[in-house]
């Protein structure tokens, strides 16, 4: 059974007049608001802050943040449209309804995704066309989206993609893409080209990260129609020889990254909290919100030249959802010692 002992409780206060969010860190931890907006709450009388909802999340090494708006991609309905990639400058931002154009990153795509950043120029975005049924994976530089995967396939073959989600590279540049409506992780060589098109066969594969030597983590929702709904959901670790465990089931994971120190971190939201697992599937508590917030997509910053100078190197950021307000979010940045932290909780660290 988890324990939450030692930890502290912290309020997010964003000027004198915003309400305050909570939430428990453990000792030597620090959160604030680092994305947020007003006006987008279509509920007024609601009055909460953030940016239109958004679940995906990643960053740079020049630590510029990559968010997606939030569309259809689990549940049908007649509203359906192109959505914007925004992409905001280290430091944070405060959007509004008239500032918003500003961090605009791209043209809008049709229900896009963060799947990956590359360096400090490329983004992949993963999109899915529901009518159609059928995937692309977008490379954006400098703001321009190239088909990198996916699409239109020629005549009379099946579409390569049906619905991607996330996306990671390993250290020989091959691109691995979770494809959920079809079950499986695809394997791309570094220009798109499909090297195994059922790399990895898992039910509803949505998340994928890289840790340390090659291992690979692949968040799934296994028996959950839609990533909101509870489980029981699935993590796996694929190692570099390409044997595939079950690490974890039960909590469907809305966000999962690997810190520079090589933990892997889970947002858990239904039972509201982040949480550290090894590879073994032993894990930690580490963070748990209060006061209606619920988490969903986490990133880490790299440790970068560029990083350091800005002060984020190694920091964590997480979207929540204030106050279970589900159309708006924000982007929480937590700072502190990560691997300290995981250092005792975890057998050896974490570490193989």
């Amino acid at each position: 059974m988890e324990r939450w002992c030692g930890l502290l409780l912290v309020s997010l206060l964003l000027g004198p007049a915003a309400a305050g969010a909570e939430i428990l860190l453990p000792p030597g931890f620090s959160a604030e608001v680092y994305v947020t907006g007003r006006g987008f709450d279509p509920d007024t009388g609601r009055a909460s802050r953030g940016i239109p909802a958004t679940s995906t999340i990643a960053v740079d090494q020049a630590g510029v943040l990559f968010l997606a708006r939030t569309a259809r991609r689990y549940t049908g309905g007649e509203v359906e449209d192109l959505w914007p990639v925004y992409r905001v400058p280290v430091g944070g931002a405060r959007l509004t309804r008239e500032s918003e154009a500003r961090y605009f990153h791209g043209p809008p795509l049709r229900n896009p995704q963060i799947a990956a950043a590359r360096n400090s120029r490329e983004l992949f975005v993963s999109t899915f066309d529901r009518e159609r049924r059928i995937g692309v994976l977008y490379r954006m530089t400098d703001g321009r989206a190239t088909l990198f995967a996916g699409g239109t396939p020629p005549e009379g073959q099946a579409p390569l993609l049906r619905q991607p989600e996330a996306a990671a590279l390993d250290e020989g540049g091959h691109v691995y893409v979770a494809d959920r409506q079809q079950d499986v992780v695809v394997r791309l060589d570094a220009s798109g080209q499909v090297l195994d098109g059922r790399w990895l066969s898992v039910k509803r594969p949505r998340l994928l990260a890289f840790g340390p030597g090659g291992q690979l983590w692949v968040g799934a929702d296994g028996q959950a129609e839609a990533p909101w709904q509870r489980g029981p959901g699935e993590i796996w670790t694929v190692r570099p020889e390409g044997a595939a465990s079950l690490a974890l089931r039960g909590p469907v994971a809305a966000g999962m990254a690997v810190s520079p120190g090589g933990h892997l971190f889970v947002a858990d939201r239904h039972e509201t909290q982040l949480f550290v697992l090894g590879p073994d599937g032993e894990r930690a508590p580490f963070a748990r919100f209060t006061d209606g917030d619920l988490p969903r997509g986490v990133a880490f910053a790299p440790v970068t030249p560029e990083t350091r100078r800005a002060g984020i190197a190694g920091d964590m950021f997480v979207v929540i959802i204030n106050r279970n307000a589900w159309p708006v979010n924000e982007v929480l940045r937590i700072s502190g010692p990560f691997e300290g932290f995981v250092r005792g909780r975890l057998p050896a660290g974490g570490d193989r």
